[in-house]
């Protein structure tokens, strides 16, 4: 069996997730509570949770394969590309973590190994 290529991640998500990561909040919350996650995401110190976690946590549903997004970092993943960490908020209310930035990364990973351990800002 072929081993597989290691998962290379940024020490920090790059700074277009945070606005990524607003857009998709904002859908969600008003804006003041949108821009707090932001900002306590912007300050959290990196936590690590496996793939096959986060999806269970978040209820989301894994994408197909065929998703443009996921093939462009599956490519990054067998090249070496380092990809940016994952940011998550907690949603108490109705017990799950939602992915502000980063759902096609972790569709990725995920299919590529479940077991993958990734770097996230929770908060």
């Amino acid at each position: 069996m072929a081993k597989k290529t290691e998962i290379k991640w940024l020490s920090e998500p790059e700074a277009h997730n945070y606005p990524a990561a607003l857009s998709y909040l904002n859908l969600i919350y008003d804006e003041q509570t949108a821009i707090g996650y932001v900002d306590n995401l912007k300050q959290a110190k990196i936590s690590e949770f496996k793939a096959k976690d986060i999806f269970r946590a978040s209820n989301l549903s894994l994408l197909g394969i065929s998703n443009t997004q996921i093939n462009k970092n599956q490519q990054k993943i067998q090249s070496g590309d380092k990809l940016s960490p994952i940011l998550l908020v907690r949603d108490p209310v109705n017990g799950k973590v939602i992915v502000a930035d980063g759902y096609h990364r972790l569709c990725a990973i995920y299919t590529y190994d479940e077991d993958a351990v990734i770097p996230c800002k929770i908060v």
